[in-house]
């Protein structure tokens, strides 16, 4: 099991203020935690700061904390069902190790948070420069807890901001293949760049073209998440595949993974093929072990899903679409138009963009848009009978997401959160939305937020295309 920690940049600024202290002293705070179970790896989304009062710690150089506060967090932990997260700061720079005082405070808490809470102590380190390390305390034996640590902490806000755990597998030299890469925005930003998990969902016309720029720019770790064959039909747009993958319908994650194996300048590349849909639970939870999402699907309970991983779980989307529609007389272009955003706390969501109609979710769900006689019986201009597209717009599709992508991770010049964007062919005009915009006031997805596995909620579901189009691989 892999374990890694995430919170919103709300908390981690909140948290900041109290543990780094203007006189060097350190400070400490418990914290309310949900977990969030991927395929490999646990995550902690730290939800709720419990800030002491005065006289529930003392600072004295060094800080410890009274019997009662500890009491009063855990009651907390119990009434919400949470996690027990026990957060200090050290004044220092970059990942924090531990000293055998905050081993032994740490150790000595993980049999009574687990006994009353029945999830793991977790234990975070801050630095004066909003570096964090954290750790699981997991029980191995009787009155015996192991320290894990933490591959990553995670700050989603307007950027992403992650600190990883040191290993001789994210140290980073510049090699002959990503010079001209590393040129363009250091080196520090290409590692940041190169140990992210990115899964890619949905391996059609714009998620291969994404997949082979991510390869090129030197990315390690590839999930892609897509249960559809190749077809004929596919070949005008879709990057890599042939007439024989057709002919033989492979899998389009199949048929990506071994381009992207040939096209990685990574000096350890790894890729991972999954034909699921990410509406499947095995889907869901592979993409709970990503760090971001790029959203390349085009139905609404796929958007569904990603949605509410990006609020509840913690892992924000890229997101994307096109839009393109034919004269009267199918004689020439009437429109075109691509967009891409970002999606997740502090952002408009998919639903309140308009990238979906959540009452189609059920329609979805129950098979109707896979059902002829149903769409056929939909206003000619639905979205669910609308298929026009080129591979010059998926292209442009492509970058337009992958440029979102690079405002999220390495902030070009500061800037970060810039607002959905679309561009209309016709009359070849960019329009950027506010940067501000918020989700309407009966949108439930924000009150999702960091609530994970424990938010009671399940939109995943038997997926009778997937199995289908599965079945007809394997015959």
């Amino acid at each position: 099991m892999k374990y890694s920690i995430a919170f919103t940049e709300k908390i981690n600024q909140k948290a900041a203020n109290h543990l780094n202290r203007p006189d060097g002293q350190e400070d400490l705070c418990f914290a309310l935690w949900y977990p969030s179970q991927g395929k490999v790896r646990l995550t902690a989304l730290i939800n709720t700061l419990i800030v002491p009062k005065a006289w529930e710690r003392l600072v004295h150089g060094n800080t410890e904390f009274q019997p009662r506060y500890f009491e009063r967090a855990i009651n907390q932990a119990r009434t919400v069902k949470a996690g027990l997260a026990l957060l200090h700061s050290h004044p220092s720079f970059g990942w924090q190790d531990m000293s055998h005082d905050d081993i032994s405070a740490e150790q000595g808490l993980a049999a009574a948070v687990l006994a009353a809470t029945g999830l793991p102590m977790v234990g975070l380190t801050i630095s004066s420069d909003c570096a964090w390390s954290g750790r699981f305390w997991i029980k191995t034996a009787p009155k015996t807890y192991k320290r894990e640590w933490c591959e990553s902490v995670r700050v989603i806000g307007d950027g992403l901001k992650i600190t990883r755990l040191p290993t001789k597998e994210n140290e980073h030299k510049v090699r002959p293949e990503l010079e001209r890469t590393v040129s363009a925005w250091g080196l520090e930003k290409q590692s940041q760049l190169e140990n992210l998990i990115v899964g890619i969902i949905g391996t059609g016309s714009v998620g291969a073209i994404i997949g082979e720029a991510l390869t090129r720019t030197g990315l390690k770790c590839l999930i892609l998440l897509d249960f559809d064959s190749v077809e004929k039909a596919n070949l005008d747009r879709l990057l890599h595949a042939t007439r024989q993958d057709a002919d033989l319908k492979r899998a389009k994650v199949q048929v990506m993974a071994k381009a992207y194996e040939k096209s990685s300048t990574a000096e350890r590349f790894k890729v991972e093929p999954l034909e699921y849909s990410i509406v499947e639970e095995d889907g869901f939870k592979a993409a709970l072990d990503c760090d971001i999402l790029f959203s390349c699907v085009d139905r609404p309970w796929p958007r569904h899903v990603l949605n509410f991983i990006a609020y509840a779980h913690l892992i924000p989307v890229v997101d994307g679409g096109i839009a393109a529609e034919a004269n009267t007389k199918m004689t020439g272009l009437r429109r075109a138009d691509w967009k891409a955003h970002v999606v997740g706390p502090g952002r408009r969501c998919l639903a309140c963009l308009g990238q979906y109609d959540p009452g189609l979710v059920s329609a979805e769900r129950d098979g109707y848009l896979d059902d002829p006689s149903y769409i056929a019986g939909l206003p000619h201009d639905h979205s669910a009978r609308r298929n026009e597209n080129v591979f010059i717009f998926s292209l442009a599709t492509a970058a337009l997401e992958l440029i979102h992508f690079l405002y999220l991770t390495i902030e070009p010049a500061g800037l970060s959160k810039v607002g959905a964007q679309t561009f209309h062919l016709v009359p070849s005009m960019l329009v950027t939305g506010k940067k501000k915009a918020k989700c309407a006031p009966e949108c439930l997805f924000p009150s999702w937020e960091a609530l994970g596995d424990r938010s009671g909620l399940t939109f995943t579901g038997r997926h009778i295309r997937a199995e289908r189009v599965r079945a007809e691989r394997r015959r």
